[in-house]
């Protein structure tokens, strides 16, 4: 069965559909789940939110997806979703729900410090295809600010109040940063699999003739892995250090260097052998990596 999308463009619409009264402020929400009287008991409707949305559940019974992934919230705890995303759930309607929904206009951002910076929070994405599991500790941390920043909502907002709910809400994402890079690092040792997986496809990529393929790209790996582009990048710079675009990099030189120390390829033949239109921007790229041009290496290597 084809969903059907419904768009969320305002926080009074949202509201208006899960039953609940008027918002406190047109920009921005702090919903209690245990208050929402409809909540949507299957999947055949996705939803594209025209705000920013930050769950917190402590008890929610449901399954939810992410663009075309499904989306671990199981047990997690913290789920962030930007504007223009498509999502989906479904909830067991006959469970006591808890927790909290903040939602966010873009324009409450408008003229602050984090209209600019939550672009850089890359959990809000499809990137993220899995809920911030967080310890009883980190849970409190997170829930004496969103008791703040809820104290604020339900007060008269003023210009004092706006500028405190614009720093909690910064304070907010960069705890949950710092809390999600833990989230990857206590995992590394479940993610090795993937290290093995994107060196697997490189190897694989070059072994063909690649004149007409090209380079091969980030989001070539990432679909073969089927996980998204940025998810891979920000997973394997966790593991290694080094970003998706970097590891591909470091493939192309060792496979350079291969064949210029064991064929009599010219530099402009390898080139194109290795996927490069140009044989310039495979020289400088091998210099950049090298400190030497594919000539020094070769006459080095001999």
């Amino acid at each position: 069965m084809k969903r059907s999308i419904k768009n969320i463009r305002s926080i009074s619409q949202y509201h208006k559909y899960i039953g609940s009264s008027s918002p406190e402020h047109p920009l921005i929400s702090v919903i209690d789940f245990s208050e929402i009287r409809h909540l949507n008991p299957n999947t055949d409707t996705s939803f594209v939110f025209e705000l920013y949305s930050i769950a917190l559940k402590t008890d929610f019974s449901g399954k939810m997806q992410y663009g075309q992934q499904e989306y671990d919230f199981d047990n997690g705890f913290m789920s962030f979703i930007a504007p223009g995303q498509v999502f989906s759930f479904s909830a067991d309607i006959d469970s006591q729900h808890s927790g909290f929904l903040i939602l966010i206009h873009p324009d409450f951002l408008w003229n602050t410090s984090l209209a600019a910076t939550i672009k850089k929070y890359d959990f809000f994405g499809y990137s993220a295809n899995e809920a911030l599991f967080l310890s009883e500790k980190e849970k409190k941390i997170i829930f004496n600010i969103v008791e703040i920043i809820q104290q604020e909502y339900t007060s008269n907002i003023d210009s004092y109040s706006h500028d405190l709910i614009i720093s909690q809400l910064e304070l907010l994402l960069k705890y949950a940063e710092r809390f999600y890079h833990r989230q990857f690092l206590t995992r590394k040792k479940s993610n090795h699999h993937i290290l093995d997986q994107v060196d697997e496809i490189l190897n694989n990529y070059f072994q063909q003739e690649l004149l007409d393929k090209g380079l091969p790209s980030v989001q070539f790996i990432s679909d073969q892995i089927n996980v998204s582009a940025n998810y891979l990048s920000r997973l394997l710079k966790t593991l290694t250090g080094q970003g998706a675009q970097q590891i591909i990099q470091d493939k192309i030189i060792e496979k350079a260097k291969e064949k210029l120390s064991t064929s009599n390829l010219s530099v402009g033949e390898i080139a194109y052998l290795l996927g490069f239109e140009h044989p310039q921007s495979f020289n400088k790229l091998f210099k950049s990596k090298t400190n030497m041009s594919p000539l020094e290496f070769r006459k080095s290597f001999n």
